[in-house]
């Protein structure tokens, strides 16, 4: 794996928040990109929720597919639940993690970061492991 996306919908929230994690965790020769179909805008809670761990979001952007080097992409990793993820359009190694969307959380300003944190940190878990396999 040299090339790999981490795609989602709106590649606001999850897929910024596992982009970043993995490139401060990614083996030297790994780019790792993120994008979605239906880009929106990063989340400030996913810019608060990196920034808690030493990452710095906050001149990131939201990215269509069509933005990312599709031809150099040899892995996928997508992060939909409860929504409809977009489909890559050539075959290459997937993996599927459904987490659910932060952005979805009501409640508290408190309350809507955690929701951030917690798949903040399972995103940690799981890219970690992805890197160490």
């Amino acid at each position: 794996m040299k090339h790999l996306l981490f795609l989602c919908v709106a590649n606001s929230a999850r897929s910024q928040m596992a982009e970043a994690i993995a490139r401060s965790l990614a083996p030297d020769g790994v780019a790792v990109y993120s994008a979605g179909s239906q880009p929106d805008r990063v989340n400030p809670y996913a810019v608060r929720a990196l920034a808690e761990i030493g990452l710095d979001a906050s001149g990131h952007h939201s990215k269509g597919v069509d933005d990312v080097p599709l031809d150099l992409i040899d892995a996928v990793v997508t992060l939909c639940a409860e929504e409809v993820c977009p489909t890559f359009p050539r075959s290459v190694p997937r993996q599927d993690w459904g987490l659910p969307d932060p952005a979805g959380a009501d409640g508290s300003d408190k309350e809507r970061l955690a929701a951030f944190r917690k798949v903040r940190d399972e995103l940690r878990r799981r890219i970690d492991a992805l890197f160490t396999s």
